[in-house]
């Protein structure tokens, strides 16, 4: 059985004698079973030719696992054969991360923060809570529906 997972990989354009950043791009299919596999792809991409501190690889595993899994979720609500895009733009020192779905977006300041008492029963808002206590910055779409992660590449 071949990997339901397509993946694409782009140096961007540059100026003479510029490097640009590498971008990878993975079109996901809205199955939680997939998540790993996408991780672990994505994560050695984003670490070709480089030596991450242990830190730096749980963080951006971590963040990319919990906002693909959000992104499926997403998606399988919204119905249908949707399918979850992740985009890593590869800086020499940093690796800004999107991952966007095709549903119909959240308020991202409405989950609740999942560590005060009246919130720990609760499923919502932990991956979020997760993802922004390990990335650098977390950014949101208007629409709420795309995420943007930007963590070290060392």
């Amino acid at each position: 059985m071949t990997s339901p997972l397509r993946l694409t990989v782009r140096r961007s354009p540059t100026n003479a004698g510029e490097t640009g950043p590498i971008r990878v791009r993975l079109d996901l299919p809205n199955d939680l079973g997939c998540v790993e596999e996408a991780v672990e792809l994505l994560a050695l991409h984003c670490f070709a030719g480089r030596s991450p501190s242990p830190r730096t690889a749980f963080r951006l595993r971590v963040t990319l696992a919990e906002a693909m899994a959000n992104a499926i979720q997403a998606a399988v609500r919204a119905g249908g054969a949707r399918q979850v895009c992740i985009v890593a733009n590869l800086h020499a020192d940093v690796v800004r991360l999107s991952v966007s779905d095709q549903g119909e977006g959240f308020d991202p300041a409405a989950p609740p923060d999942p560590t005060l008492p009246e919130a720990l029963d609760r499923e919502a808002g932990r991956g979020l809570f997760l993802i922004r206590h390990l990335a650098d910055r977390v950014e949101f779409n208007d629409q709420g529906n795309t995420i943007w992660m930007t963590l070290p590449r060392s």
